[in-house]
């Protein structure tokens, strides 16, 4: 390789690195977890994937939105540690479900998780955390116990993050479209500036060079069960991920390298970042835009966009800067992005025409929202599942066991 095309390709993997950042750091910001471990992780996760599949697919792997929730909920309850020790076990399940895959095909994930299963499940992942988002953008704290900032002032900032957010969703032309998070913040936290509520002691007192804050997992049995049903959604997502960027390049990915492949690759990614005490990973759809856009290609981009990433892992001001965020900056955005999530979960069901005039269809689907939404509870002695969980739980044991009607095909249109 010439030195020229060396420096394109660092040079398109580091705008690769841009296209994801805002994305990439948003899920650590709303957990609680470590940015700086989030980058160096994401870096690390993809270069897994690389050596997984033999460096042939050009994705980026980086922070899971469809985790969000289960983590919030997953620290409060059990900790850090052990909410990474869960995650550790969800990325391993990936890796037990390419074996699956490896050995039967792709046909049972879509007999056992079909769409009916899959969609409602989503969008409560997306819609549970509908009050955090709206507490944060008018200036609470995510549970609304405290006020953090003056409400006027902070749905103020809030909606310029949002509307700033939108606008470029929806108007952006070319690379811009594909970052409106990173849009959002910035607006919002130049509006914040000026609003007087950024508070830049954290950026002052933070070394440029520093190590990230790693934390080491431990394994809690609760904590496991909680996330293990968590990980299915995702990883179904996964298939259409890998899908949209074989029809980007012409390529079929299910085939070589194979699904089994690319799903060992994300489970071995998450699971190594947890082991650091970094979110999940996951294959990044604003990156997949990025190489429709430019037209790269070439897998090696990704890794650069790795290297960039592990390096600026260790730019200490990087992770300081991040944390001047004020909270309506992020409520503004949350408030978009977990009505998205939901919205997906929408889609799933309807592009796989999911009857829900049929009484098994409607009873899958409602008791799932009642079950996630109404944060059921159930316990087992010293075992509870609720929320995502549950509703995983709940949602293919009734797909299992509530009968068809009769003459109807069983995996039709996913609506088995």
């Amino acid at each position: 390789m010439t030195s020229v095309s060396t420096a394109r390709n660092a040079l398109v993997g580091a705008q690769m690195l841009f296209v994801a950042f805002g994305a990439l750091v948003l899920v650590p910001l709303l957990t609680g977890l470590d940015t700086n471990v989030a980058l160096f992780t994401a870096g690390i996760g993809t270069l897994i994937f690389q050596l997984t599949t033999k460096r042939q697919v050009p994705v980026f792997l980086a922070s899971s939105f469809a985790f969000i929730a289960p983590i919030i909920f997953s620290t409060q309850t059990w900790g850090i540690a052990a909410t990474m020790g869960g995650l550790i076990s969800a990325g391993l399940l990936y890796v037990v479900l390419s074996t699956f895959v490896r050995l039967r095909g792709t046909g049972f994930l879509h007999r056992l998780l079909p769409p009916v299963v899959i969609g409602p499940v989503i969008m409560v992942i997306g819609l549970g955390l509908a009050p955090v988002a709206v507490n944060m953008a008018m200036g609470k704290t995510g549970d609304g116990s405290a006020v953090l900032v003056e409400q006027n002032t902070a749905m103020m900032v809030s909606a310029i993050a949002l509307g700033v957010t939108l606008l470029v969703a929806t108007l952006g032309k070319g690379i811009f479209k594909l970052i409106p998070i990173l849009f959002g913040i910035i607006s919002g936290y130049t509006a914040a500036f000026f609003a007087g509520i950024v508070d830049f002691s954290a950026i002052q007192n933070s070394p440029w060079i520093a190590v990230p804050n790693f934390t080491s997992p431990e394994f809690n049995i609760n904590a496991i069960l909680f996330m293990l049903p968590v990980a299915i959604a995702p990883a179904i997502e996964h298939i259409g991920d890998v899908l949209a960027i074989g029809s980007v390049t012409g390529k079929d990915y299910l085939r070589k390298p194979g699904l089994h492949r690319t799903l060992m690759g994300d489970g071995l990614a998450t699971s190594a970042a947890a082991v650091l005490g970094g979110p999940p990973n996951t294959t990044y759809s604003e990156v997949t835009g990025a190489v429709m856009l430019t037209k790269s290609f070439n897998p090696v981009i990704m890794t650069w966009a790795a290297v960039f990433a592990i390096l600026l892992a260790f730019v200490g001001k990087v992770g300081a800067i991040l944390q001047t965020i004020p909270v309506p900056v992020m409520g503004g955005i949350m408030m978009l992005l977990f009505g998205s999530i939901a919205v997906v979960g929408l889609n799933t069901m309807i592009k796989a025409q999911v009857d829900l005039s049929k009484p098994r269809n409607l009873s899958i689907v409602s008791l799932v929202l009642v079950f996630g939404l109404g944060n059921l509870s159930v316990s087992f002695g010293d075992f509870n599942l609720q929320g995502v969980g549950l509703c995983a739980v709940a949602a293919i044991l009734l797909n299992l066991v509530l009968p068809h009607s009769p003459g109807e095909d069983r995996f039709e249109g996913g609506q088995a």
